[in-house]
């Protein structure tokens, strides 16, 4: 059993890499083409009362883990499409703890897993259709000012996805 502490980051903080290879971006990819069916198995069968534990002291429910991912990787839908048509666009932030407030994160997340789904066929489409100079595009985060290239979201999102599957799946094993 990990501590709260460590499930803050279960699998550790993202570091981008000092360098990229062809086999790091397909395994990526296939990290975010497996996230739904991953979520959706790991949620299977769980009851409403399990669904609103949180993953630690503080944190979020699964049920708000799932409604966030597939919030945050709507959004960074959003964000890669702007930087395909745009010269280095600035994006816009939103508030995630504010989001996971709303009236929406009680909701069932079978919904909220096929919308995940639909989101992850885009990405998976787009990344696959990514070429060097595409990879190479970047967008500038308004909070902390950093410019970042496509290849280096793209692991991020990845880490993001096992992140938060990570938290379910770790609690799913208090059960």
């Amino acid at each position: 059993m990990l501590t709260d502490e460590q499930m803050r980051y279960p699998i550790g903080k993202f570091e981008a890499p000092s360098f990229y290879t062809g086999e790091m971006m397909g395994n990526w990819i296939n990290t975010i083409r497996n996230l739904p069916e991953k979520m959706r198995q790991v949620t299977n069968g769980l009851t409403e009362a399990q669904l609103d534990t949180p993953y630690r002291t503080g944190g979020w429910t699964i049920r708000q883990v799932v409604h966030h991912v597939a919030d945050s990787h709507m959004n960074s839908l959003m964000r890669f499409k702007w930087a395909m048509t745009e010269d280095n666009p600035t994006i816009k932030p939103y508030d995630e703890a504010g989001f996971a407030t709303l009236a929406d994160y009680k909701l069932p997340i079978a919904p909220t897993l096929k919308m995940l789904e639909g989101i992850h066929v885009h990405l998976v489409a787009l990344f696959e259709s990514f070429n060097e100079a595409d990879l190479s595009r970047t967008y500038t985060h308004p909070a902390t000012g950093k410019t970042s290239p496509l290849r280096e979201i793209i692991g991020m999102y990845a880490w993001h996805s096992e992140h938060h599957l990570a938290h379910i799946t770790e609690t799913v094993k208090k059960f």
